[in-house]
Parts: C-alpha cells; structure tokens; sequence
C-alpha cells in the first residue's frame, strides 16, 4: 500500500476554505483507497505553518499514478495552486519503506 501525504499552506488565510473546497473535489476520484482533505488544527508546539493536509491511501504505484492522471486531479492543481503557497508532498509503500511494525494494542 502506498501512503501519499501533502501538506499546503495558503498564501492568504482567508483562502482556505477555498483551498479546501479545491481539495475536496480529489474525494471523488476512483484510484484511492481512503483519502481525506482536512484543515490542519494547529496544535503542534513547534511549527503549525501548514494549513490543509491531504492523505490518501492506494493499492499501488499503479493506482497512485491514476489519480494523478485523472482530470479532477488537474482540476484541483488549477484551483488550488494561485491560492496556496507551500506545497510539500512525500509517498511510501508501508511494506517496503517502514522497518518497523505498530506498537499500539
């Protein structure tokens, strides 16, 4: 399974709801396992310069490469890129990329 986390922040803050309104229309793109579009709560002690998190989950590189391909997905980027002003984005195989198994339970 591949994990792809984005984090943005906008340029305005009174932008993002727009932003977020941009976000959500990647919701309905068939290729992903779970995605979630939320505001960031800020509650972080050292940093809380990211506003909006996007987190999808996809069977495979395959998947993952679909929904990037998908036209809401260009949509979306035409949308949300003149509103926001960092954009940082990291993708992992949880089978391959994480040495370590949960704890929890």
């Amino acid at each position: 399974m591949i994990r792809h986390i984005v984090f943005f922040s906008a340029k305005d803050k009174s932008h993002i709801d727009q932003i977020i309104e941009g976000l959500s229309r990647l919701t309905a793109i068939p290729h992903a396992r779970r995605l979630e579009v939320a505001r960031n709560r800020k509650t972080d002690q050292l940093g809380n310069d990211i506003d909006i998190v996007v987190y999808g989950e996809f069977d495979s590189e395959t998947e993952l490469a679909a929904y990037k391909a998908h036209h809401l997905y260009q949509e979306s980027i035409k949308r949300v890129r003149p509103l926001r002003e960092l954009r940082f984005a990291a993708d992992y195989d949880v089978s391959i990329d994480t040495p370590f198994a949960s704890t929890a339970g």
